[in-house]
């Protein structure tokens, strides 16, 4: 049956369950609606199916199935089903019962839907004012069950097969969300296209630990995972988070959950002024692999909160009030594993070069040689901002004291409002960056004293020259061409003359 699914069509339909709400809520609330509920069917149907699979087997005995049914992933509550609140549908109280199911699945299910005493669904409430008063609200609530139980958003696992339409899906909504949510959207969603680069950059191996200070949905810890997952047919990896919107961090929590990732550990609260992971000593966990695209030049990262950190993540020095970049990028090099321990993080540019106390925390991790590669991006890559960024590359232990430069500007396919990175565009950085080699107008291999002589600018421009020659003129040529043109001209101006003449307009 799973060559019959259409992912496409599964998407289509998911996006236009919007239409419910449009008119009443923003889509920046709307979304926590919509992506609950696909959550909550698919465990349904997954569920569901699981149950026919049993009685089918055994027959009808409900209490061995019932016993049976006691070692799946997750446990669902008969009362907390997508079919039960779909039965009741059309009575009053849809909101409330809708709610009442989140809280019996997150009880049911211990830790895995709760972190340090926080639910999942903490911050989701369908019985809310925000949908209007109550006759309303319940009728915006049944269509959003009528349009769940449509044929095409089955998704039990006999009607998908092995295919991750889930998964897929979820990103898809998760990723339109944020093309339509503007400024917002880059607290929860990193380009899959980039979190793709960012992967191949890192390398991750089986064994790996891999973590995002600001992972957002967590798209970019999943498709690290996923990689090892391709490369090495291995699911033995461990993914660590922490993120500090609590809506945020919930639809992590659930995208690793649909997308099966049991074997992780997302914190909720703020990396730089409140850092929960940690070892059993209580000092800051080390891990082979750490990525981020933390927000850009945040403004208020927690300056006044951090000048006596415990932790000695700032001892190269504070970043600026206003902007948090050197933040993210100091507290994810002191968690890097002394050996293993390799980092990608997504900046601005301005991290690159601009100077006071960032340019004296860039010369020291200069000089501690731990940057290994700059890789400029292209512009309009990222929802809700037009820049180009840039990724750096860290290394713990380095080869020799060199910095790999890469421009790929000009590496994109331009889109209506986007731009986007291909396979081959990050193929072609990729091999850039494993030969490690000069290429012309594409990459240059700097060295330390190199980079000493621009004084610590980091500035692609700087050390890749992508300027074009301009072809040498040749003189005899172009007088060839003007006498010419001047001949022309003059058998035009005798021509002129003539109908001139006989239109009666002559000398």
């Amino acid at each position: 049956m799973s060559n019959m699914i259409n992912q496409n069509r599964i998407n289509d339909v998911l996006w236009s369950v919007c239409d419910i709400f449009r008119g009443t809520i923003s889509p920046d609330a709307y979304k926590d609606f919509i992506l609950t509920m696909l959550f909550l069917k698919y465990i349904s149907d997954v569920w569901q199916d699981h149950y026919n699979n049993y009685r089918t087997e055994y027959g009808d005995e409900p209490e061995l199935i019932e016993e049976m049914m006691k070692n799946e992933r997750f446990v669902l509550p008969k009362q907390a089903s997508f079919y039960t609140l779909f039965q009741h549908r059309n009575e009053p109280g849809n909101g409330e019962r809708i709610d009442q199911a989140l809280h019996a699945i997150e009880e049911a299910n211990g830790t895995k839907l709760k972190d340090a005493g926080k639910s999942v669904f903490q911050d989701i409430s369908f019985n809310t004012d925000k949908l209007g008063e109550e006759k309303q609200k319940n009728g915006i609530l049944k269509d959003l069950l009528e349009v769940f139980s449509s044929p095409e958003l089955d998704l039990k696992p006999s009607r998908i097969g092995g295919l991750d339409v889930i998964g897929n899906a979820y990103e898809y909504l998760i990723g339109k969300f944020a093309a339509n949510s503007g400024q917002k959207a880059g607290e929860y969603y990193t380009p899959p296209e980039v979190s793709d680069l960012m992967a191949e950059l890192l390398d991750p191996q089986p064994g790996d630990t891999i973590c995002d200070p600001a992972c957002g949905s967590a798209s970019l810890l999943m498709k690290c995972g996923r990689k090892i997952v391709k490369n090495y047919g291995s699911k033995q990896y461990e993914l660590y988070g922490q993120e500090a919107i609590g809506s945020t961090w919930s639809l992590a929590k659930m995208n690793m959950f649909l997308h099966g990732e049991d074997n992780h550990k997302i914190e909720w609260g703020d990396t730089i002024r409140n850092p929960k992971l940690l070892d059993k000593n209580g000092d800051l966990k080390l891990f082979d692999i750490v990525t981020a695209n933390p927000p850009f030049s945040l403004d208020k990262w927690g300056y006044n909160d951090v000048e006596d950190d415990k932790f000695s993540r700032f001892r190269r020095g504070l970043p600026p009030k206003t902007k948090g970049d050197y933040a993210f990028i100091s507290h994810m090099i002191e968690t890097l594993k002394p050996k293993t321990g390799r980092m990608g993080v997504v900046v601005a540019h301005g991290v690159l070069f601009r100077g006071s106390s960032e340019g004296k925390i860039r010369q020291k991790l200069i000089e501690e040689n731990l940057l290994d590669a700059v890789i400029g991006l292209p512009e309009k890559l990222f929802f809700g901002t037009g820049i180009p960024a840039a990724i750096l590359i860290f290394k713990k232990q380095k080869v020799d004291d060199k910095v790999l430069f890469i421009d790929a500007s000009r590496e994109f396919r331009a889109g209506k409002n986007q731009n986007h990175l291909t396979e081959n565009n990050i193929r072609d950085i990729v091999k850039a960056y494993r030969s490690g080699d000069n290429i012309d107008k594409y990459a240059h291999v700097a060295s330390l004293q190199e980079i000493r002589s621009q004084e610590y600018n980091l500035n692609i421009s700087r050390y890749v020259d992508t300027s074009e020659e301009e072809p040498e003129i040749d003189l005899m040529v172009v007088r060839a061409e003007r006498m010419e043109l001047q001949s022309k001209l003059a058998e035009l101006e005798v021509e002129m003359e003539k109908y001139l003449g006989e239109l009666g307009y002559g000398a």
